[in-house]
């Protein structure tokens, strides 16, 4: 029996050293996988540092660029006012332009009148002047006749009712001349 419990003794120490070694091959399996797994703790935290980083990057980026969008709203809000500002000084221009043509027009209406008085004046005054002093000066040099007298004092007072009649006509053509002007 002593026999018998040595085997038994024998074969539960094999059992124990071969449980032993499988506890050692895996708690050696353990020590590989714990230093793989700090290694992999290491490299993850290596890449968290690096995503923390290129998150920072990524939102300096993002300010860089809400920056650069406010500044293009501001200048093209700048460019939609100048546009604006070149908009109503064409309006204003094309208004001064229509003016400006106006005027032109009126002023050589009012030209073109200052010229036919010019005309009226040197041939339809003149003309009853030129009677008038023509018969003054019969008047003067040979009067034979009472009916000569009364016909040439009549020829004077039809010149100069002529005369009388133009200076009229051109005060109202001045009137007229002078509204065209305005």
């Amino acid at each position: 029996m002593e026999n018998e419990f040595a085997a038994k003794l024998n074969i539960v120490n094999k059992e124990l050293a071969y449980q032993n070694n499988e506890k050692e091959k895996r708690a050696a399996e353990l020590v590989i996988a714990n230093k793989e797994l700090a290694f992999q703790n290491i490299e993850k935290e290596n890449r968290a540092t690096e995503l923390v980083i290129a998150n920072k990057e990524l939102e300096y980026q993002n300010k860089v660029k809400e920056k650069q969008a406010a500044a293009l709203i501001i200048a093209n809000k700048k460019l939609i006012f100048k546009t604006q500002e070149r908009q109503i000084k064409t309006a204003e221009l094309n208004i001064a332009n229509r003016e400006l043509k106006k005027a032109e027009e009126k002023q050589k209406e009012y030209i073109k009148g200052l010229e036919e008085m010019m005309f009226m004046t040197s041939h339809k005054v003149r003309q009853p002047i030129a009677n008038i002093l023509g018969f003054s000066n019969m008047l003067d040099e040979s009067i034979s006749s009472p009916e000569e007298l009364k016909l040439s004092v009549d020829s004077i007072k039809q010149s100069a009712l002529t005369l009388d009649t133009f200076t009229r006509e051109l005060t109202t053509f001045m009137c007229e001349l002078g509204k065209v002007k305005k």
